[in-house]
């Protein structure tokens, strides 16, 4: 059973230039941290601030650094840290949040980092890796990574962005395919990938040491069509033409620059990538582990 570390210093550095976080919630982490009798230093900075205070919040080595930001910051955090480095907890304070809801849930960040100062424990961070890139929750390759900026921009209520986006998306994608292997595996053809992290996948445990890569290869324009609204207003794995499997390397090859959506940022990858599991990136704070279910 995993025990509950003991916390007693904490470094908190709050981008407030990123998303929900604000000058206000920065006042929040510090009195929040006080109730808990904690010896905390609370960083609220933007823009380059944000990579320097990191550095310094990781290098003072206290017991857990708090960092309620966006995924960019948290991953960058979580990459500075290491395996060997102090706790981290990345709260959601940016716009998407994909690795903060995977770990604490869609609850506001006050409550998450309540519940783990109280009842939390140590858990190994695993992540994939692309091109160099770290991601933490997910990677998608192709044509979908495309229809991802009109979404964040739709959640964020700019419908004419949305709309310019989406009609961009459309003019490119489903142009050119991608040719992948798994595991040094046999060569196969996609119309776009995606491989994420066992604490955003659906259908692996948490401890698995892997990723799933689904398999996203439309019949047609109906199923590209269908595809690309999935990936602006549902879950595009639940379509019938995305593939599942899982895989600790892979290799991936088209004839262009392949476009890629990193932890919800974009990206452009070079015309070939390749993508490894890595068992353990970093150690997070963590909610307790749900026993499993019974049979």
């Amino acid at each position: 059973m995993a025990q509950k570390p003991r916390i007693a210093r904490v470094e908190a550095v709050v981008n407030i230039a990123s998303g929900t976080a604000s000058p206000e919630a920065a006042e929040r982490m510090s009195e929040l941290l006080a109730e808990h009798g904690l010896s905390a230093r609370v960083h609220a900075v933007q823009g380059e601030e944000v990579g320097r205070s990191l550095r310094a919040a990781i290098d003072a080595a206290p017991d857990l650094v708090a960092v309620l930001a966006g995924d960019g910051t948290a991953r960058a955090a979580a990459e500075m840290a290491g395996p060997d480095g102090p706790l981290i907890a990345p709260l959601a304070g940016g716009t998407m949040n994909m690795l903060p809801y995977a770990i604490y849930g869609n609850g506001p960040w006050d409550e998450a980092l309540a519940t783990i100062l109280e009842t939390g424990e140590e858990r190994g961070l695993g992540g994939g890796c692309v091109d160099g890139r770290s991601f933490l929750v997910a990677a998608i390759l192709g044509a979908p990574a495309l229809w991802a900026p009109a979404r964040e921009a739709m959640r964020a209520g700019r419908i004419s962005l949305a709309l310019g986006r989406m009609r961009r998306a459309w003019t490119r994608a489903f142009s050119g395919r991608l040719r992948y292997a798994l595991d040094g595996g046999p060569r196969g053809k996609a119309e776009a990938l995606a491989f994420m992290c066992p604490i955003a996948s659906r259908v692996m445990a948490d401890d698995d040491q892997a990723l799933e890569a689904a398999i996203i290869d439309p019949q047609g324009l109906a199923q590209a069509a269908r595809i690309g609204l999935s990936a602006m207003v549902a879950d595009w794995r639940n379509d019938p033409s995305v593939t599942s499997l899982t895989c600790r390397t892979a290799g991936v090859w088209a004839a262009g620059r392949i476009p890629a959506v990193l932890d919800g940022e974009p990206a452009r990858l070079p015309s070939t990538a390749r993508i490894e599991w890595r068992p353990k990136v970093a150690r997070i704070l963590a909610p307790p582990a749900q026993p499993a279910p019974a049979a």
